[in-house]
């Protein structure tokens, strides 16, 4: 059963609308920027709560906004037990988390930065157990890996902070890239994306061909997220990120991740050998070792974090039992691990605050002089040790007797006699962090007396050892309704509900659990031969392997890049141009194709003409290549005969715009080669040239037969729809303006950013010419051949003052009358660039200048701002972006005249092509007079009252 609830979409986003405040409520102080993230986090749980009863009564809540609809993709979300329990843990741990955060963190934090950062972990974590399409899932979990990679490297001054924030953004980053494969061939063999269809089919995609290799690749997502082994090595050096980031991301958040991933999917990959001897035995082994290793840990918070690894591995092999019954006790254990294992981080945090170290040979004797921290320390620290009556014993008990019901490999042993030495090594640890740092007598030696926190820093791990307590001594009343609810969505309702209790009787569980504590007390007592023992059985750790496989990867890419990417723009087009053509060809030979039905228009003396001219200018430009000058001139020529074919093929918009451009492309060309030499280096071998020509002539090839096999066939176009709705839905008659203003004016907002943008990189590339080492080879550079006596010629100045006010005005005509006919904003920008250019070239850019007194950045930054202002005026109104608004008046004695909102965004697109043309100008002037160039003092060089030309200066 399932019903529709919008709010569902709330809950998700509150704690992303939550990071927006932190950074802004800092100003006010750490307690507002704390209780700013406290009120999303606090909103969101309370509406989670609320849908609680009908979730737990067999509900399932979804909600659906559309994404991408055109291609069936919704962001669809839902929320069943499992999401529920997660949902509770996620946001009930954080907001205790941002409560501790506000005391642990000191006034030298930037605490609006932390609490932005963690809403939007708390977020991604959200978003993945909400998610009901796996292709949202998906953008959540890459999110929880880049947010967390902020977190633990929030103490970015720290070398080991910096390291493990790689460390875990690698490991978890290459996980995330199976996992994006194998749940794309997970929704391949379910035939959906949606998480309800897949859990479904369990059993068409068990009998799939993409099982195995969707499972394999989905494990290797989930073991990297949750420090599975041999991916456990990451979590630990995690450790440099302040503490409540490890308590955050250890108990509830990330690293229970690849857990729920393993648990919401556990109907449909579960049940088979290999589910079971991959996921069992991983999870047992990493049980085992990551017990071992904490052991033998003195720094707190990495006791802690193997812990935190051994207890992962736990849940993990329950998980790969494949029943039920088992399923659910993973289930437990997760509520069980997240309330004892956050307040022994924070209570790690504590010590380490007070104490100022976190060695436990440094420690000792914290009981009297922390009595509140180490009796919070005590009470969960025997919780993680499985001992009654804390809540952790329970879960482990049931874990205990899961093991006696599988063999593996034959042997009815392996697995409880596994899993007693690992419980065995886990009462040890728990034990050792409560004996080695709060018994035994006071030192005098600490670096820092301790003693307890204030109140605001000790109540959040307070509250989880009640929590901690209360759910041992009354775990069914507490526990067994969510526990039922998240288990039964879990194994699609197959699990059966057994109550919770403390005593079983004299079970086989409760002598494991006996053999385990006798064990691990004996473990303790020899702890310090066992360590010297430890420390001699030879170093060896992940972390080399890591840092050593990552200098060889890099080693490796950085040979392939070097040897890729040589600097020889030839090498790049060759190898595009070949991937190109053989992606053609390849089309070509598998497709079915025939010859075209449309008859090819006569051709009339004037296009043989022209095509005559355009290759006779197309090939003059290969064989006179290494004379720019001479090619620049031959590009105009084609530049022009392409214009006319515009003509002739009835574009006048066209033929505008390619003859503004070429005027304006070839006039800032001209000033570049200024400083470049006449002619080009002496020719590539003839070898290398026919290689190239050969390559060249083959893509030429192909896009002609390509062009010719479309201009020959019948096929629909959306043409006719611009044609139809340009004076209805836009309100003018040039159905190319029309276009480009309103149908696709989206398009044109972001061409002119693009066109802003390149204009501002070309200035900053200026700059950084004229201030770094080419500097000094520009100003010792000298031209060529030597300059005319007659730079700025009267002849010349007289024209363009004339032609200035004559082109202004050309310009302004085709801008107002650009939507009816052939015109617009981006042929008058460029008519109006030609002219300030000519004037420019006329007199010198420093005469001219001194003249224009607005600064260029401003023109391209107004233009692209009245552009977006324009099509944000449309929200407004109730209409998408950009959706244009025209309207017809009437004012005595003036004609009708129409007015649209698309003039005000062809103004936009007006100054941002002047900006960028004149900014590329003034970037290239800069250049000039960096070389010694003469600027003129008057408008042209000849002054009367001298005979020589005068009227420069340097």
């Amino acid at each position: 059963m399932s019903q529709t609830d919008p709010t569902l979409a709330l809950i998700a986003a509150l704690p992303f609308i939550g990071a927006l405040f932190p950074g802004l409520m800092i100003r006010a102080g750490r307690t507002a920027c704390a209780a700013s993230a406290a009120a999303a986090t606090l909103a969101a749980l309370i509406l989670l709560l609320t849908r609680a009863p009908a979730v737990m009564g067999g509900t399932m809540i979804e909600a659906r906004i559309g994404w991408m609809p055109q291609i069936g993709l919704e962001a669809a979300l839902r929320l069943d037990g499992l999401g529920l329990m997660f949902g509770i843990m996620i946001l009930g741990v954080g907001l205790l988390i941002q409560l501790y955060a506000r005391w642990y963190l000191s006034r030298a934090d930037q605490a609006g930065q932390f609490y932005t950062y963690l809403m939007l972990f708390q977020g991604a974590m959200l978003g993945i157990v909400l998610s009901e399409n796996v292709l949202l899932l998906l953008v959540f979990w890459e999110l929880t890996s880049l947010s967390s990679f902020l977190l633990i490297g929030y103490w970015r001054h720290l070398p080991e902070g910096r390291q493990g924030a790689r460390m875990a953004l690698t490991v978890t980053g290459l996980g995330g890239l199976a996992l994006i494969g194998g749940m794309l061939l997970l929704a391949q063999a379910a035939g959906s994306t949606e998480l309800t269809e897949i859990l479904a089919r369990g059993d068409q995609v068990r009998e799939s061909p993409l099982y195995v290799p969707a499972l394999l690749l989905i494990l290797v997502g989930c073991f990297t997220k949750s420090a599975q082994f041999p991916f456990h090595f990451w979590l630990p050096h995690a450790m440099a990120a302040p503490t409540p980031v490890s308590a955050y991301l250890h108990s509830a958040t990330m690293v229970k991740a690849g857990i729920f991933l393993m648990a919401r999917l556990w109907p449909v990959l579960a049940g088979t050998e290999i589910w079971f001897y991959l996921v069992a035995t991983t999870g047992l082994v990493t049980m085992v070792i990551g017990a071992a290793i904490a052991l033998f840990k003195d720094d707190l918070k990495a006791l802690l974090a193997f812990s935190t690894v051994s207890h992962l591995g736990l849940i993990t092999m329950l998980l790969g039992f494949g029943t039920a019954d088992a399923a659910g006790v993973a289930i437990l254990h997760i509520l069980m691990h997240v309330m004892f294992k956050a307040a022994l981080f924070m209570t790690a945090g504590i010590v380490d605050h007070e104490a100022h170290t976190r060695d436990i040979k440094r420690l000792g004797g914290l009981l009297s002089l922390m009595p509140i921290t180490a009796a919070i320390a005590i009470v969960t620290a025997l919780s993680m040790a499985g001992m009654i009556p804390f809540n952790g014993f329970i879960s482990k008990e049931l874990m205990l007797e899961e093991t006696t019901h599988f063999a593996w490999a034959g042997s009815d042993l392996a697995l409880p006699v596994a899993a007693t030495v690992g419980a065995l090594l886990s009462f040890a640890y728990s034990l050792r962090f409560i004996a080695h740092v709060f018994l035994g007598p006071v030192r005098d030696d600490y670096p820092h007396t301790p003693h307890d926190p204030p109140f605001g820093m000790y109540a959040a791990p307070l509250l989880l050892a009640v929590a901690v307590i209360v759910t041992g001594l009354f775990s069914d009343a507490t526990l067994g309704a969510l526990q039922t609810a998240a288990a039964d969505a879990t194994t699609n309702g197959a699990f059966e509900y057994h109550t919770l209790k403390l005593w079983h009787g004299v079970t086989p569980a409760l002598m494991m659990s006996g053999v385990a504590a006798l064990g691990g007390l004996l473990v303790l007592a020899f702890h310090a031969p066992l360590a010297r023992g430890w420390a001699a059985r030879g170093p060896f750790f992940a972390k080399d392997a890591f840092d050593w496989g990552m200098e060889k990867a890099a080693a490796a890419a950085a040979a392939a890049t070097d040897r890729a990417h040589d600097g020889a723009i030839t090498r790049y087009l060759a190898i595009f141009a070949i991937a190109t053509l053989a992606a053609g060809a390849g089309a070509f030979a598998i497709g079915n194709h025939g010859p075209g039905s449309r008859p090819p228009v006569p051709v009339t003396t004037v296009d043989a003409v022209g095509w005559a001219l355009l290759v006779a200018a197309t090939l003059s430009m290969l064989v006179l290549y290494r004379q720019r000058l001479l090619v620049l001139v031959l590009l105009g020529i084609v530049g022009l005969i392409v214009s006319l074919a515009f003509v002739h093929l009835s574009a006048p918009d066209l033929a505008m715009t390619q003859v503004s451009v070429e005027v304006v492309s070839i006039i800032l060309l001209l000033l570049a080669l200024n400083f470049l030499p006449q002619t080009d280096p002496e020719p590539d071998p003839l070898p290398r040239r026919l290689r190239d020509g050969a390559i060249a002539a083959a893509v030429g090839l192909g896009v002609g037969v390509l062009s010719w096999m479309l201009m020959t066939r019948d096929f629909e176009t959306i043409s006719g729809y611009y044609l139809e709705n340009a004076k209805p839905g836009g309100g003018g008659t040039n159905v190319v303006n029309v276009i480009l203003v309103d149908f696709r004016g989206f398009d044109t907002f972001g061409e002119i950013i693009v066109l802003g943008i390149a204009a501002l990189a070309i200035f900053a590339l200026v700059e950084a010419l004229l201030d770094g080492r080419a500097s000094a080879r520009l100003a010792n550079w000298r031209p060529a051949a030597p300059r005319a006596a007659d730079r700025h010629p009267m002849m010349m100045v007289v024209a363009t003052r004339l032609m200035m006010p004559i082109s202004l005005t050309v310009g302004g005509y085709i801008f107002l009358r650009g939507h009816n006919e052939p015109g617009g904003g981006f042929i008058a920008g460029l008519v109006v660039a030609i002219a300030l250019l000519m004037q420019y070239m006329a007199s010198g850019f420093a005469w001219a200048q001194e003249r224009v007194r607005i600064p260029y950045h401003t023109f391209i930054g107004l233009g692209v701002l009245i552009a977006g202002l324009t099509g944000i005026g449309a929200w407004f109104a109730g209409y998408p972006f950009l959706t244009s608004w025209y309207d017809y008046f009437h004012i005595p004695p003036i004609e009708e005249f129409e007015l649209a909102s698309a003039m005000a965004f062809d103004l936009g697109v007006f100054l941002t092509v002047v900006g960028a043309v004149m900014l590329a100008l003034y970037s290239l002037s800069r250049i000039a007079r960096r070389t010694g160039e003469e600027v003129n003092v008057e408008a042209m060089d000849y002054d009367p009252s001298v005979e020589a030309p005068t009227g420069r200066r340097t």
